[in-house]
């Protein structure tokens, strides 16, 4: 045995009480016998990611075994890996973003003036990317706090005029181990809660500051050849809130800059929240139902999404399903926390209230 080894068994004996141990050809394995082994397992599993293996807990026949290997680092894209990638992406969306924003209100300008082009693109950008900013900033406070190293994050750049959005958003990635599902859900779940928050925000300035339009400008604009570019689909029951706060829901009314960013933020919100696949909500949803029960609710959030006219988005997740259906964490027999289930109740509901309703659907 070789003292890497050594010490592997070692740190095992003082931290659980073993009952068996069995030395196999890639992996060391040990019966433990404690009831109360969460918390240890959680300090066993960041001694040995140091040392450069990691463990699993498994349970066979009623019985927990700790089954460790030595970590083999998975291949790393060079070019993604570099320091600067996150910065250009950030830059190119920030420009889409402005270029968006600018020419969304040239085109309502053309109607009714709603501000200047660039200072209402600033603002745009900052609704926008302070959503999806956020959101990200969420998970990586959740990550720093439960000491999950992960990358910066990754802004997507879109196709910006066009009726395009100029972002799709943003990722980041693990480069820990995910140790158990109480560590994955908090991780999940504070980006969403996090965007969300400055999407309310968002759409409730977006409807303040929205102005309300006199039908017979709407007519005379349609009249001298004008157009403005619509959504095939329908308004979050969030966005309706904010709307109606200001007692705007029942008035013709315009998606400037600031609520089409907030309307963007609440679908992303709705997409991230699906129990489906590696999305947040998937991640969610595989910490509380494990692995079986989330394949299920990746197919009824497929079916959700064909429902709500999303194909291209349905297909994607079909695809890379198909490939990595989700995460697993080393730890897969802890359960989550009463609070924690109570949370994804939450989740659920806040999951409905940002859904892009089909039109006339409530009526």
């Amino acid at each position: 045995m070789s003292d890497s080894q050594e010490n592997i068994v070692s740190v095992v004996n003082s931290l659980f009480e073993v009952s068996q141990f069995n030395k196999g050809v890639y992996s060391l394995e040990f019966r433990i016998m404690d009831n109360d082994f969460k918390s240890k397992f959680e300090i066993l599993a960041r001694k040995l990611e140091d040392m450069g293996y990691f463990c699993r807990l498994v349970e066979i026949n009623g019985e927990k075994f700790l089954i460790i290997e030595k970590f083999t680092p998975k291949k790393q894209i060079k070019w993604l890996n570099a320091s600067w990638i996150p910065r250009i992406l950030f830059a190119i969306v920030i420009a889409f973003v402005m270029v968006d924003g600018y020419y969304k209100t040239s085109e309502l300008n053309s109607m009714i003036n709603i501000g200047d082009p660039f200072e209402m693109a600033i603002i745009y950008t900052l609704s926008l990317l302070g959503i999806l900013g956020v959101h990200e900033l969420g998970h990586l406070v959740a990550a720093r706090y439960h000491k999950l190293k992960t990358t910066w994050p990754y802004f997507i750049p879109g196709i910006p005029v066009f009726g395009f959005v100029p972002t799709f958003g943003a990722f980041i990635q693990s480069r820990g181990l995910t140790i158990n599902r109480e560590i994955l859900f908090d991780v999940a779940i504070a980006g969403p809660i996090a965007g969300l928050l400055v999407a309310i925000i968002v759409s409730l300035y977006g409807a303040y500051t929205m102005p309300i339009i006199d039908p017979n400008i709407v007519e005379q604009f349609a009249e001298d050849g004008g157009s403005l570019t619509g959504l095939p689909y329908g308004n979050p029951l969030l966005f309706q809130g904010a709307l109606a706060a200001f007692g705007k829901e029942d008035v013709f009314f315009i998606y400037t800059p600031v609520l089409w960013a907030a309307w963007i933020g609440f679908l992303i919100t709705f997409l991230n929240l699906l129990p489906a696949w590696q999305l947040d909500g998937g991640h969610l949803a595989r910490t509380l139902l494990g692995p079986k029960l989330h394949r299920y609710t990746t197919y009824g959030s497929i079916a959700v999404l064909i429902f709500l006219g999303f194909w291209p988005m349905a297909i994607l997740i079909v695809v890379l399903s198909t490939r990595n259906p989700s995460a697993n964490p080393l730890d897969d027999i802890s359960p989550l926390s009463k609070n924690r289930k109570i949370a994804y109740l939450g989740v659920i509901a806040l999951a409905v209230l940002c859904a892009p309703l089909p039109v006339n659907f409530l009526s």
